[in-house]
């Protein structure tokens, strides 16, 4: 495991190579989000970028969705895989939005996870990008890739572990932006099957790499 300068060393490097570290589904309402990082579920973000556009133009309102048939929604998700269930939970998940929190995306996990097909991703991501909630750590497959690699986790594939584990070493107000830079790298640089560890700035700090 790495100690705290080793921590704060790999967190401004990856500051430097991703200085925007945003998410890359494209939302205008916090809703949008929540429904986009359900479709992305098995699926690309570039694709769920490609798809909400049309289904967003059919359902304007969270009213709209909300009164929605699920088998309609279908129609614009179905390249998204799973798009029955998927379907199935959006239009759930908005009624309980109108229905019990006036419309609102909550702003607290425990409110967030009553919603139907919110897992912790989800709610960390909306309370990081959303709310801006320091400490949240969005535990998708790239973070949990390169965090178990550079020697920051102690290589757990369980997405609540790696939370569990990154929480009390990453720098609260840094945490989310460091788990969306930690997808970019994994898109660019430090892919699942051939990570391209002679070009990584972070191989200063990576067990993968000095092990290999």
């Amino acid at each position: 495991m790495k100690n705290h300068e080793d921590v704060l060393a790999i967190v401004e490097e990856l500051k430097k190579l991703y200085p925007e570290g945003l998410c890359s589904l494209q939302y205008p309402k916090p809703y949008e989000l929540l429904f986009s990082v359900r479709l992305a579920a098995q699926c690309t973000d570039e694709r769920v970028n490609m798809v909400t556009p049309a289904l967003f133009a059919r359902f304007p309102t969270l009213e709209s969705l909300a009164q929605a048939d699920p088998a309609e929604v279908e129609t614009y998700i179905h390249s998204t895989g799973f798009f029955r269930a998927k379907a199935r939970d959006i239009v759930a998940a908005s009624r309980m939005l109108v229905e019990q929190y006036s419309g609102r995306v909550p702003d607290t996990m425990e409110e967030l996870l009553k919603l139907p097909g919110v897992g912790r991703k989800t709610a960390n991501l909306i309370l990081g990008d959303v709310y801006h909630t320091p400490g949240v750590v969005v535990a998708d497959t790239h973070c949990i890739r390169i965090t178990g690699r550079l020697g920051l986790t102690d290589g757990t594939k369980d997405p609540a572990k790696v939370e569990e584990q990154l929480r009390p070493i990453l720098p609260p107000e840094e945490s989310n932006d460091f788990c969306h830079r930690m997808v970019l790298h994994g898109r660019a640089v430090c892919m699942a099957r051939k990570p391209d560890c002679p070009n990584c700035t972070l191989r200063p700090w990576c067990d993968f790499y000095t092990k290999s």
